[in-house]
C-alpha cells in the first residue's frame, strides 16, 4: 500500500521559513520523481517544485526561484521542502506527489496535505 505522509506545515509570519517533509513507504522510493504541489483557497493546484529519480535534477516554479529548495534522502525515503523567505501568497495546501513507472504503465500518487500559513 502506497502512503505518503506530510508534516512540517504550520502557522508563521512572512519572511519565515519551514521545512517541509514527506515520509513515503509502499514502493521503491528511489525509481519515483517526487513533487511537491501547493493548492490556494479558490485557486487550482500548481506544480511548485519537482526533483528526479535519476539525477536529482529539480525544477520549480517561477514564483519559488531561489526561495524554496526540493530535495530527497533515497536512504530514508522522504523528499523534502525547504521554504525560505515566505511570503503571504505562499499560503495553501502543500501536497506531496509521487510518479513512477509500474508495469510499464504510469502511476500516481498523493498525500494528504499540510497546511502552510504565513501571515502577520
Amino acid at each position: 500500500q502506497v502512503q505518503l505522509v506530510e508534516s512540517g506545515g504550520g502557522l508563521l509570519q512572512p519572511g519565515g521559513s519551514l521545512r517541509l517533509s514527506c515520509a513515503a513507504s509502499g514502493f521503491t522510493f528511489s525509481s519515483a520523481v517526487m513533487s511537491w504541489y501547493r493548492q490556494a483557497p479558490g485557486k487550482e493546484r500548481e506544480l511548485v517544485a519537482r526533483i528526479t529519480n535519476t539525477d536529482g535534477r529539480t525544477n520549480y516554479a517561477d514564483s519559488m526561484k531561489g526561495r524554496f529548495t526540493i530535495f530527497r534522502d533515497n536512504a530514508k525515503n522522504t523528499v523534502y521542502l525547504q521554504m525560505n523567505s515566505l511570503k503571504p501568497e505562499d499560503t495553501a495546501v502543500y501536497y506531496c506527489n509521487a510518479r513512477y513507472l509500474e508495469a510499464g504503465a504510469l502511476v500516481e500518487y498523493w498525500g494528504q496535505g499540510t497546511q502552510v500559513t504565513a501571515s502577520s
